[in-house]
C-alpha cells in the first residue's frame, strides 16, 4: 500500500471508529446491552466493508492501474450483495437492537465517506508519471 493510500484509509477509519464509539455509548444509554451490541456490529461491519474495499483498490491500483474502475465497481457490487445477505440473515434477530445497528451503520457510512473525501482532497497525487532523465534524453535524439 502506498503512503497516500494509507493516509486516506486512516483519515476515514479513525473518525468512523470515533463515531461508532459515540453511537455505542448513546445506544447503550437508550437501549441497554442490545443497543450496545447493535451499534458495535454496525460500526464493525462498515469499517470492515470499506477497509477491505480500500485495500483491494490500493492493491489493484498498484499492480494494474488500468483496472481500478472495474475493481471499484466490482467491490461496490460485492459490498451491496454481502450487505444484503447480512441483513437477510440478521433480519429478525433478537441478539441486538436493529434500530441501533441501522442508525450507527448509516452514521458510520456518512463519516467514512466524508473522511475518505477529505483525505483524498488533501493528498498530492501525480496524475502523470514524470519522465526520467533517460526518457528525456531519448526524446531529444
Amino acid at each position: 500500500m502506498q503512503e497516500h493510500d494509507a493516509r486516506i484509509l486512516l483519515g476515514a477509519a479513525i473518525p468512523t471508529a470515533v463515531v461508532g464509539v459515540i453511537a455505542a455509548v448513546a445506544a447503550f444509554a437508550l437501549k441497554g446491552s442490545d443497543g450496545l451490541i447493535g451499534a458495535i456490529v454496525g460500526t464493525l461491519l462498515v469499517i470492515a466493508f470499506f477497509a477491505v474495499s480500500a485495500l483491494v483498490l490500493a492493491w489493484v491500483g498498484k499492480k494494474w492501474p488500468e483496472l481500478v474502475l472495474m475493481a471499484s465497481l466490482a467491490t461496490y457490487t460485492i459490498k451491496v450483495v454481502a450487505l444484503g445477505i447480512v441483513l437477510v440473515l440478521f433480519g429478525g434477530t433478537t441478539a441486538f437492537d436493529g434500530t441501533a445497528f441501522a442508525l450507527t451503520a448509516a452514521a458510520c457510512v456518512v463519516t467514512w465517506l466524508i473522511g475518505h473525501s477529505v483525505g483524498s482532497m488533501k493528498v498530492r497525487r501525480l496524475y502523470v508519471e514524470p519522465a526520467t532523465d533517460d526518457e528525456r534524453a531519448e526524446e531529444r535524439t
